[in-house]
């Protein structure tokens, strides 16, 4: 089984939302999610899977930063800005590696956007530079609480190669709209198809499952943008993030943001999950702030004027809307770091 923690305080507000709206094994609830503390964050969304941890939709975040206004007029802030990140036991990626797998058949003729080249693109590029390396100020193995490593206990990585093997996996349609434990059964198949056959080669891995345009899970683009999480399996705890076509949500899940473009979600949703995946590996046991929000919770979909707003970044593969990722040490949303 996946151990998963809570944050104080958030065990009561994470019963009440399951009183409230009760989840089927059809995965997702029809009403909107219930969320105090961040917009994003933990949530159950299916009965019997470990909870995943949901990136906010640009349409929700913008509600979020209405009702918890504390900037000058026309200003936003990061959410809960005030408070950092604090390590709750669990795991982060020492030496992350991606493994980047198109699920289903339906990709042979689903990719209008290009969104396979575009992604294989990007985390191609992504290891080793200056965006991500705000990662490696957190780690594992101290005292739950801890806000700075201080050099102490084993450090997240952010290798120059993170990007550690692609399949298509098309011999067979995946699911019109994918559960949670249907993608986290391929995410297990995937593991196995890249020889991943223990817990140890799976403690730094993560598998990002892609699906193709009009094949998402249900709940995409209204209530999430994307998700991850984690399962349990004889190859070990396997950590996994399902990443829908991004750009069959539209504006809601990034596209033309901050005048960036109308792919620029796919990037911008692409980086947030596997940075928050670095950092909280097997959710919710990493870094996570009060509120239960991650390194990419805390700076989801800020607007151009504001500190840490979502911007283009240069790679050695080429250029790339991303968004800001917490840093404790600045105290602040970074999209360079140190």
């Amino acid at each position: 089984m996946i151990p998963h923690k809570y944050a104080p305080g958030r065990f009561l507000a994470l019963l009440g939302f399951l009183i409230v709206s009760p989840l089927s094994h059809s995965q997702e609830p029809q009403k909107p999610m219930v969320y105090e503390g961040t917009v994003g964050g933990l949530r159950f969304l299916e009965a019997g899977q470990p909870p995943a941890m949901i990136h906010a939709t640009v349409d929700d975040m913008k509600r979020f930063h209405e009702a918890n206004a504390h900037a000058r007029p026309g200003q936003v802030q990061a959410a809960s800005t005030t408070i950092d990140l604090t390590y709750h036991g669990g795991a982060v990626e020492t030496t992350p590696k991606l493994y980047l797998v198109f699920w289903g058949s339906q990709w042979n003729n689903g990719d209008p956007s290009g969104e396979a080249a575009i992604l294989q693109s990007f985390y191609s590029g992504v290891g080793g530079s200056s965006w991500l390396n705000s990662v490696t100020q957190y780690c594992q193995g101290v005292l739950i609480g801890t806000v700075f490593c201080s050099g102490q206990g084993q450090a997240a990585g952010n290798p120059g190669s993170i990007l550690a093997g692609v399949w298509t996996d098309n011999a067979s349609p995946a699911p019109s709209h994918p559960r949670q434990s249907q993608l986290a059964a391929d995410a297990v198949t995937a593991a196995q198809h890249f020889h991943n056959t223990t817990g140890s080669s799976n403690a730094s891995a993560q598998y990002v499952i892609a699906t193709a345009t009009g094949n998402n899970s249900r709940g995409f683009g209204t209530q999430y943008c994307a998700y991850h999480s984690a399962t349990s399996s004889t190859v070990g705890n396997v950590a996994y993030t399902n990443l829908p076509y991004i750009t069959d949500a539209g504006a809601s899940c990034g596209a033309n943001f901050n005048g960036l473009g109308s792919n620029a979600g796919i990037t911008i949703v692409g980086g947030h999950e596997m940075g928050e995946t670095i950092t909280d590996q097997f959710p919710n046991g990493g870094w996570l702030d009060q509120s239960g929000g991650e390194n990419g919770d805390k700076c989801a979909w800020i607007p151009t004027g504001n500190q840490g707003a979502s911007a283009d970044t240069t790679l050695s593969t080429g250029t790339f809307p991303v968004q800001s990722l917490w840093s404790n040490a600045s105290g602040a949303c970074v999209l360079s770091y140190p």
